[in-house]
Parts: structure tokens; sequence; C-alpha cells
């Protein structure tokens, strides 16, 4: 199964084609999974740069990376678990709105992030919303693998500092968990 640390770093941000194809380019399709034991009650994780929290089915540490987007850096932060059900997670992307207009892109970010992960994703049910105030894109995942279909929910929201993305990815079986777990993370979802 992609882990959430390989789901959230792969794509979900609109890289250029001449970033991916660079040699240069870090390898963010190999960054090994953030394994944690679930807990009962989910915990509130905190991207201290934004003051941007969630709550977790369990401890996440922190993935730092600073990703080429249109020749740009961009900071990024990942947190993510493995769960008996699937991968859930959260990142947050420092894009200011006067550098990166997303409000614009939000679909763009969606289709670089289908091609970009280790798995391409299909998307489908895409439409847009806002999420207190802010605009935002939703889609549902899916992926044929050789081994097992996944299914996931994902939404992006941006703002006139961060693009955040929320996400749950796992086996197409427990679907209905997936998606109780991505409701609860966007109900816990927090930006100032």
């Amino acid at each position: 199964m992609i882990s959430a640390s390989v789901v959230l770093i792969a794509g979900g941000v609109p890289t250029s084609a001449a970033a991916l194809a660079a040699p240069s380019a870090p390898a963010l399709l190999h960054v090994t999974a953030i394994h944690a034991t679930p807990a009962v009650d989910w915990v509130e994780t905190t991207d201290s740069p934004s003051g941007i929290t969630a709550e977790l089915p369990g401890k996440a540490t922190v993935r730092k990376a600073t990703i080429s987007i249109e020749g740009k850096p961009v900071d990024a932060r990942f947190y993510g678990l493995d769960t008996p059900d699937g991968a859930v997670g959260f990142a947050v992307h420092d894009m200011p709105g006067e550098q990166y207009p997303l409000e614009d892109h939000l679909q763009r970010v969606l289709e670089s992030y289908r091609v970009n992960t280790a798995e391409p994703l299909d998307s489908s049910n895409v439409h847009k919303t806002t999420f207190d105030g802010r605009p935002a894109l939703d889609a549902r995942l899916t992926s044929e693998t050789e081994n097992e279909n996944l299914t996931g929910f994902i939404r992006f929201i941006a703002d006139d500092k961060h693009l955040v993305q929320a996400l749950v990815l796992g086996p197409e079986a427990n679907e209905k968990a997936l998606k109780a777990m991505h409701e609860q993370l966007l109900g816990s979802l927090r930006i100032p």
C-alpha cells in the first residue's frame, strides 16, 4: 500500500514537468513511510510554523522538504500515519498567494498530484468548495495496482500563505472507514 508520507510528498503541489524530469530534482517518491500505532483517541498535530492543526489517529512526526515549483523553492511539511484501514495525513506547503495564485490553480494542483504519485491515481467526483471561506477542491482518488485496488479522498485548501492538503488512501475494501477518517480529519482541521 502507498503510505501517507509517500502520497503526501509525491504530488500534492503543481510541479513543472521540467522540475520532475530534472536529475537534480529530489526523489520524493521514495520516502519511507511514517509508521505509528493508531490510538483510540485522535491526537492533535500542529504545524508549528503556520499554526495549522489537525487530529490524526496517533502521534505523527514531521517530514520536511523543499520542493521546486515553477523554479521557485517551496517549503513543505508532511504529517501522516498508516492505520489498519489505510494511510491518513495532511501537508502544509508555504505558498504565498501573491507568488502562487492558488485559487485559480487548484485543478492544476490536483492533476499534478494524480500523475506524480508512485502509482498514478485517477480522480472522480471533483468539485470546488470552500473551507472556512477559503477556496478548496475535493476529489475521490482510485488506483488499480497489481496487488490491490486503492481508493481515497483528498481536499486541497488554498489561502494567502499556504496550500493545505488533507488525504486518506487505502484498500478499496476499506472505503467506508476511509471516508469516515477523512471526515474526521477535515472536521479537526484548523487554519488560523
